[in-house]
C-alpha cells in the first residue's frame, strides 16, 4: 500500500500532539528502532492507562489526548486517542476507529446503568506499519484483566490486535457488530450525538459524570461469583 496522506500525521485540536505531555509520554516510553517494536512499546504504555467507562466527560477538551494524559485513566475512545497522538509524534500514522461492540467483560452496576450490553462507538485505533493498516485495541489495562480473569491483550506490531469473540476461558467476550469506519481526527459530535442517544440521560454534555470504580466493581463480581 500507498504511503498515507499526512493528514494521518498531523497535529489536530484532539490529536494535541504539539502538547509537551503528550510528546513527553510518547518520548518517555517508546522503545526500539523499527516501526513496529515503536508501535508496540506505546501500545503497552498507554493500555496501562486506567480503563474508566464511569468518568466521560461529554465536553470537546475531555477529547484531547493531552487531557486523557493528565487524568491518567479513560474509556475505549479516549485511549484510542492518545494511542493515535504518540504514534504520530514518532512518525507512525494513525487514525481513530469506531465500531459498536457487544461488551461481555462488564459490571451489573454498567449495564443496568445504560440499559444494554451494546456500547455504541467502541474505540480502537489503527497504526500504519509495514504498510498495512493494524487494528490495535488499548482499552483495558493489566490489572482489570486481571480483576476479570482474563489476559491481557498484546500487540505484535504486525497483525491486528482486537478483543476476540472469546475469552481464556471459552466465556463470551466481545463481539463486534456493526464497524463505523476511521477518522483522520476525532468526530466528536458524532460520539456526543450517538452517545446521548443510545443511553439516554447517562452521559451528559454539563460537565457532570455517572461516577463509580469500575475495577472494583469486577473484583468484587469476581468474588461473588467463584464456587
Amino acid at each position: 500500500m500507498d504511503k498515507p496522506d499526512s493528514k494521518y500525521l498531523q497535529s489536530t485540536y484532539f490529536f494535541d500532539t504539539d502538547s509537551f505531555i503528550v510528546r513527553e509520554f510518547a518520548h518517555a516510553h517508546v522503545r526500539g528502532e523499527s516501526e513496529p517494536d515503536k508501535a508496540v512499546s506505546l501500545f503497552r504504555a498507554v493500555r496501562e492507562l486506567v480503563y474508566d467507562p464511569y468518568n466521560i466527560r461529554l465536553l470537546p477538551q475531555e477529547f484531547k489526548a493531552s487531557v486523557i494524559l493528565t487524568r491518567g485513566r479513560g474509556y475505549c475512545v479516549a485511549k484510542a486517542i492518545v494511542l493515535a497522538a504518540v504514534a504520530r509524534i514518532v512518525g507512525i500514522p494513525s487514525r481513530l476507529g469506531l465500531a459498536d461492540v457487544r461488551n461481555h467483560l462488564s459490571t451489573e452496576r454498567l449495564r443496568n446503568l445504560i440499559k444494554t450490553d451494546v456500547f455504541v462507538f467502541h474505540g480502537y485505533t489503527e497504526l500504519f506499519l509495514n504498510g498495512l493498516w493494524l487494528k490495535v485495541t488499548p482499552t483495558f489495562n493489566m490489572s482489570l484483566c486481571d480483576k476479570f480473569g482474563v489476559k491481557p491483550l498484546e500487540f505484535d506490531g504486525k497483525s491486528d490486535c482486537l478483543f476476540h469473540e472469546f475469552d481464556n476461558r471459552g466465556n463470551r467476550h466481545m463481539e463486534y457488530i456493526k464497524n463505523h469506519g476511521t477518522f483522520a481526527d476525532v468526530p466528536y459530535d458524532l460520539i456526543v450525538s450517538t452517545m446521548q442517544a443510545s443511553y439516554p440521560g447517562v452521559y451528559r454534555t454539563d460537565g457532570s459524570v455517572v461516577g463509580g470504580d469500575f475495577a472494583t466493581e469486577a473484583q468484587e463480581e469476581q468474588i461473588q461469583h467463584k464456587p
